[in-house]
């Protein structure tokens, strides 16, 4: 009976054995499976792309001009307000007329004493002339009389150059805009005392039908524009794509531009030299001090492009996580091009057509020799078919 109970528990046990490893067995496969998630990956092939290469920039109106007064009187009207559109020649401020005025009517008053002198001693001159051929005068007395005369001729031209002064004069008390624009701040209104001398001017009135956005490229640049000096910068320039402007918003302007110069000598204290790209701004949208980005093509030919999140950084060096055969990330280093547009990069070296890459869960999920289980990207996967009603 003892033997039989012993046997009895025997297999029990191993039953039990059995029954403990089966469950054991189960659960280490589960948590195998935990060990494998789906990631999206991506199979890298040479393709042409353009990317966007973006420098920061501040724009101006074609012309900025600022408007000061050209003699120095109290504001008593203002004519425009700020933002307005003007016309050339249209008034746009009225300095105080009544010292002006008074000068002009002082000048002609000169003027008109001055040419009743030069009348009289033309008279003058013209009588001793007479008397001098009959020879009852002596030839200095008629040669006073003709300095005389020239004399007063010589105070009337003074006195019509002074009448010509006070007339600019008067008319400067009335300010006009120089060109087509737009009006800037007015920091002085009516009252205020302007003056040549001010260190603000009355206001800029700025010509936005075209702006002008300037940036700074590199040394560096510079050269790869010329291929390495061994083109003229003017057919450089004039080979230069069409380039893009990004708002201070984000919002891209609708329009495209043209780089119109490069400027011929670099700035020594940061080694880029000043660039100007043109845009057409009919609708005014524009103004003279706004912020932005001008962007440049780069057309990348048979290149290797992927996304920016799917690498990382270590030790200024920059890695992906390809896929071996078995499914097992390996981290690669990599290097890229240094132009970029903010979303993907062209790789140089590092990767060739047909490696797999993680694209997901990048510096949060992935690590190196790690099993996944690859996915094609959200893009290229197929839809889920539609439920049937």
């Amino acid at each position: 009976m003892k033997i039989k109970t012993i046997a009895l528990m025997a297999g029990l046990g191993a039953v039990s054995a059995a029954t403990l490893l089966g469950s054991c067995s189960k659960g280490d496969a589960g948590a195998a499976g935990q060990q494998a998630p789906t990631l999206q990956t991506l199979t890298v092939e040479r393709s042409n792309s353009t990317l966007e290469k973006s420098y920061p920039a501040i724009l101006r109106g074609k012309t900025d001009i600022a408007i000061r007064p050209q003699v120095t009187g109290f504001i008593t009207k203002v004519h425009v307000d700020e933002g307005q559109h003007v016309r050339k020649g249209q008034v746009l401020f009225t300095l105080d007329q009544v010292q002006f005025q008074a000068a002009v009517e002082q000048a002609q008053a000169a003027v008109n004493a001055a040419r009743t002198a030069v009348t009289s001693a033309q008279i003058t001159a013209d009588n001793k002339k007479h008397l001098l051929d009959k020879n009852i005068i002596s030839q200095s007395d008629w040669q006073l009389a003709d300095n005389q005369l020239a004399s007063a001729k010589a105070q009337l031209a003074n006195a019509q150059a002074a009448l010509t002064s006070a007339r600019k004069n008067l008319a400067y008390t009335t300010v006009t805009s120089p060109s087509d624009g737009v009006v800037g701040s007015i920091p002085n209104r009516e009252g205020s005392l302007a003056s040549p001398s001010s260190a603000q001017p009355l206001t800029t009135v700025s010509d936005n039908s075209e702006m002008y956005a300037y940036f700074s490229l590199t040394e560096k640049d510079l050269l790869e524009m010329t291929d390495g000096g061994r083109r003229p910068m003017a057919e450089a320039v004039k080979a230069m794509p069409e380039v893009m402007l990004t708002l201070a918003d984000g919002t891209r302007y609708p329009i495209e531009g043209r780089v119109a110069t490069v400027s011929g000598v670099l700035d020594n204290s940061t080694g880029s030299a000043s660039v100007r790209a043109l845009f057409a701004n009919p609708s005014g949208m524009l103004r003279s001090g706004n912020t932005g980005q001008v962007a440049i093509p780069v057309q990348a030919d048979s290149a290797i492009v992927i996304p920016q999140k799917a690498t990382f950084e270590l030790q200024d060096l920059k890695y992906v996580y390809t896929l071996n055969d078995s499914n097992k990330t390996v981290a690669t280093a990599i290097k890229v091009l240094p132009e970029n547009d903010g979303k993907n990069y062209v790789v140089v070296s590092g990767l060739n057509p047909g490696d797999r890459i993680v694209t997901e869960g990048i510096g949060t999920t992935v690590r190196a020799d790690m099993v996944v289980n690859p996915a094609a990207p959200a893009a290229e996967q197929a839809p889920a078919p539609a439920a049937a009603n």
